[in-house]
């Protein structure tokens, strides 16, 4: 049932050039700063309602006086914004996940666009909650928010870790705060019965990678003899492989990582998974000069192009290390290999993968198309919300 409705949100009345009403037409949930012909008209944050330059209304937005992105929609036509509209939006994302079959004390209730919820994320780990707050709008709905997943799910505690830089381009102070119990240093997650420490407070996104678990499970099908997951982190890869493989060497950079990933090795009784602080790149050349030979290898790098401008320099160091990998695979071989920079499309790195390919002197076959958990849905019409790629690939000479 839906909840007692509360008052509308105050709505300003924004007008769009036709290039960002056709932008909406289409599909997509933004518009641009320079399609927003009366910007001044609207409160940092607020809810706007957005019409054409004939006075037609379009749908309601989230306002942004910061970011180039003015303006995220939450719906077309002339709906109310209330409180009741948010606890419909997030009760069809249970719905959605309910469905999906997802694991509802270990995943991803909300995700921003793809849950069209822009600017908002939150994560369950169990009896805590772990909340991203990316625009001006979410921020100034944080009770609404608070109040709203303190009735659904009644957490221990809500981390708002409102600590991404993402937020400087919304003039956003970086910051975490906690509602409810003190969030702990670390907690014991369980994901496919293995048991993995993460940090909420100070790990990467929201403590772990959420959206990599249905390629972990992909990378158990096909992972075998000796691996390598380089970029491990804290060894989401690695663990969940182990047991199929004959030793596997976890590689990191930072020693933090490599503390935590072995210390879940050892909290699953996974004796043949060493891990290694080293530079990813440069270890796989290191071995390549050895003459160490792979039968399984994950490449799960950090986003190597976090904007357009950064893509050509990305193109080659993803090209540098799933060259290297390709050399270092046994005919045969299997290479797990992922990108999580939404400004590299599945086209671009199908193509950088067979030009690593062509330079290694090996063929590359797809054994599978991959992208992230299904708890991150993609908006066909928003190609944002579609940002991770992995390709399962084998290697032949």
């Amino acid at each position: 049932m839906t909840e007692t409705a509360g008052p509308t949100l105050p709505t300003a009345q924004i007008v769009v050039r036709k290039r960002g009403a056709d932008r909406i037409r289409r599909g997509h949930l933004w518009i641009y700063r320079s399609d927003v012909l009366n910007p001044k008209e609207a409160e940092p944050g607020s809810v706007v309602a957005v019409r054409n330059e004939r006075g037609a209304v379009l749908g309601k937005a989230f306002f942004s006086s910061q970011s180039q992105i003015s303006l995220r929609f939450l719906s077309r036509g002339d709906v109310a914004i209330d409180e009741a509209f948010f606890h419909d939006r997030f009760a069809a994302a249970d719905v959605l996940r309910q469905r999906l079959g997802v694991d509802p004390l270990l995943s991803r209730r909300i995700y921003t666009e793809g849950d069209l919820l822009p600017g908002l994320i939150v994560d369950r780990y169990r009896d805590r909650l772990v909340v991203q707050s990316l625009i001006q709008a979410t921020d100034r709905l944080q009770p609404l928010v608070t109040r709203i997943l303190m009735e659904r799910y009644q957490p221990r505690s809500i981390l708002f870790r409102n600590d991404s830089r993402v937020r400087e381009l919304e003039g956003l102070e970086l910051k975490q705060e906690v509602v409810g119990e003190p969030v702990p240093e670390t907690l014991v997650a369980n994901e496919d019965e293995k048991e993995i420490e993460i940090s909420l407070t100070s790990g990467q996104k929201t403590g772990s990678y959420l959206d990599q678990r249905d390629n972990h499970r992909a990378a158990r099908r096909y992972a075998r003899g000796r691996a390598l997951d380089a970029f491990s982190y804290a060894g989401g890869f690695a663990v969940q492989i182990a047991d199929r493989c004959e030793h596997v060497e976890a590689v990191d950079i930072s020693a933090e990582a490599v503390s935590l990933a072995r210390s879940n090795a050892g909290r699953n009784g996974l004796t043949n998974v060493e891990c290694i602080e080293a530079n990813a790149f440069d270890f796989l050349r290191e071995r390549h000069k050895e003459g160490r030979r792979y039968d399984t290898i994950i490449l799960d790098p950090p986003a190597f192009a976090k904007n357009k401008e950064s893509l050509e320099g990305a193109l080659r160091g993803y090209k540098e290390i799933n060259n290297r990998a390709m050399r270092l695979l046994r005919p045969g071989g299997i290479l797990i290999t992922c990108s999580c920079s939404h400004h590299v499309s599945e086209g671009i790195f199908a193509e950088m993968l067979a030009d690593a390919a062509k330079d290694a002197g090996c063929w590359a076959r797809v054994l599978e198309r991959r992208t992230q958990a299904a708890d991150h849905p993609i908006l066909l019409t928003v190609p944002e919300t579609l940002y991770l790629k992995c390709f399962i690939l084998e290697i032949r000479y």
